[in-house]
């Protein structure tokens, strides 16, 4: 059975939300490397995230230019991260992510 867009969209948020609070992936070129997106949907998902109530913030590195940094979550919302984490086999299956 093929996943519907909804879905695949919604586990593609909290597999990059995971990514990030892991400290996995923290910028849009380690989510790319970790995930094999594109980068517009890497910088889509992110600007998403908002969308499901996880607040991601991005972290300007000290003395950096041109956007050096990376992402952090504050907040989880009504989303449980240990399921996310419990479930990372099962969402990187369905998304085809290595």
């Amino acid at each position: 059975m093929e996943a519907s867009k909804t879905r695949t969209s919604f586990y593609r948020r909290l597999y990059v939300a995971w990514l990030i609070d892991s400290g996995t992936a923290t910028s849009v070129p380690a989510l790319i490397e970790a995930t094999g997106m594109p980068r517009r949907t890497a910088q889509d998902t992110l600007a998403a995230l908002a969308e499901l109530d996880i607040h991601c913030d991005f972290v300007q590195h000290d003395g950096a230019r041109n956007n050096a940094g990376h992402y952090e979550i504050r907040d989880w919302g009504a989303i449980d991260k240990i399921w996310v984490g419990t479930h990372l086999g099962q969402i990187k299956q369905l998304l085809g992510y290595p």
